[in-house]
Parts: structure tokens; C-alpha cells; sequence
């Protein structure tokens, strides 16, 4: 038996999205048709990697056929969802579920700046918008797109965030790889504080400088040295005696 059809009919029939190791556990209780079933019993241990090559060929398959809907993976988990422009008459049938209002753009801002960059500091993010974000980081806690990761190694112990399964699902991404590329990120200049952060050396933030974000990380934009000071042109030696005076 086909594993893209077995996949197909158990994704077809869940009522929610299934990650590979949900659908591991599914083939792994299996219970045999008859004695001796080796499709059932072969798949029981079926590897996480055949699995995603399975459902990877299956949502081509699905593409290709131009069905009303697709198969596709969302933070992680695997799932059948109709294509956008039949939502008129899905709406007339199941009714409208109100989305939360838009992010803002300091929002949108901030979010984009944890999800390059994560795990960062409160201090990390202001430090890249240069703006205080209190309010902004309160309205994406509380719509669960960021939590609390933990606890940064330096003093004072800041506590650190990321982005959550809910921000995948948010902007319909399978994982964080799928992030487009941060171009508008890498045009992003921010400087550094103009003290130290910490007394100690070892913590402290380096001198101010113009940062840039490239491939995900703030270095040093290239600035060009200085011109040196001209040299002091030495001074002239003392004319040679050419002679005794009359």
C-alpha cells in the first residue's frame, strides 16, 4: 500500500494539524487487519525523514491536480486547507472567525527584529530600534507570538525572547528557515549606546559605533580611517661652521 495514500487518508480524516512524530505514533499503534498484515507491521516503525519526503510528494501531487485544496505544513505540523479564493462560500457555511487587529508597523517592527535575532534581550531590541518598546512587547506577549525564553548570561540576568509556534501559524511559515531574506533588516543602521551597558569590561557594550544587520547579525559598518595628521617636518641643522672668524 501507498504511504502517500495511507498519509493522505489519515491527514484527511484529522481534526487538527499533525507533526511527524504525532503521525509516528499513529502508525506505530496501527492494529493489524488480519495475522501477519506486513504493510501495518513494516510501518511501524516508519523513519521521521521517509515520512516528510512522503508528504512532500503528496502536496506536489495535490498542487499539480489543481484541487480546492492543498496540502500543507504549518509550524511543524501537516495539514489539508482549502485555497483562499473559495472563503466566501466557506464563510456562509461555517461562519466568520474574527482575526486580531493587524499588527502595527512598530509591531510588525520589533517582531521582525526578535525573529532574525533571537534569543535577544528587551535592551537588545530597543538598542536595535532605538526606541523604548514596553507596550509594543506587551501586546505580542499577550497574542502569544513571543514568550519568555530564558535568562541572558550577564548581569542581571535580562530575560530573553523568541518567537512562538503561534507566530509560524500567524504568517503561515513551516518553520523559522522560511523566513524570507531580512534585506529591509540589512538597510537597518542603529548605534550602539553612547555609555557602557555594565562596569564590567568583559560585559560591557564596546565603544559606539554605526551597526549594520547582515545575515542576521549586527556588525560594524566599514567606515573609512581617518587621514592621518601630516608629519611635523623636522627641523632644519645648524649650518656647518666653514671656518674660524677673521
Amino acid at each position: 500500500m501507498d504511504l502517500k495514500l495511507i498519509l493522505e487518508a489519515i491527514l484527511f480524516s484529522a481534526q487538527k494539524p499533525m507533526s511527524l512524530k504525532e503521525l509516528r505514533d499513529v502508525f506505530a499503534a496501527a492494529p493489524e487487519h488480519a495475522e501477519g498484515d506486513e504493510t501495518v507491521r513494516g510501518l511501524r516503525k516508519v523513519k521521521e525523514e521517509d515520512l516528510e519526503a512522503a508528504l512532500t510528494q503528496l502536496a506536489q501531487d495535490h498542487e499539480q491536480a489543481a484541487r480546492s485544496y492543498r496540502l500543507v505544513c504549518v509550524a511543524g505540523a501537516w495539514q489539508f486547507v482549502t485555497q483562499p479564493e473559495y472563503s466566501p462560500w466557506l464563510k456562509a457555511l461555517v461562519g466568520h472567525k474574527a482575526r486580531p487587529p493587524r499588527l502595527s508597523q512598530p509591531g510588525l517592527e520589533t517582531l521582525a527584529i526578535i525573529a532574525y535575532r533571537q534569543p535577544l534581550t528587551r535592551a537588545e531590541i530597543e538598542q536595535v530600534r532605538g526606541v523604548a518598546v514596553d507596550g509594543v512587547m506587551q501586546t505580542l506577549l499577550e497574542r502569544g507570538l513571543v514568550e519568555q525564553l530564558g535568562r541572558a548570561e550577564v548581569i542581571g540576568r535580562p530575560m530573553t525572547y523568541g518567537t512562538t509556534p503561534v507566530f509560524l501559524e500567524y504568517f503561515g511559515l513551516r518553520s523559522l528557515e522560511d523566513l524570507p531574506a531580512a534585506d529591509e533588516l540589512r538597510r537597518i543602521v542603529a548605534k550602539k549606546p553612547e555609555t557602557l551597558a555594565t562596569a564590567d569590561a568583559g560585559l560591557a557594550t564596546p565603544p559606539p559605533e554605526q551597526l549594520t544587520l547582515i545575515g542576521g547579525d549586527l556588525q560594524p559598518t566599514p567606515v573609512a580611517a581617518a587621514p592621518a595628521a601630516p608629519a611635523e617636518p623636522a627641523p632644519a641643522p645648524p649650518p656647518e661652521n666653514e671656518g674660524s672668524a677673521p
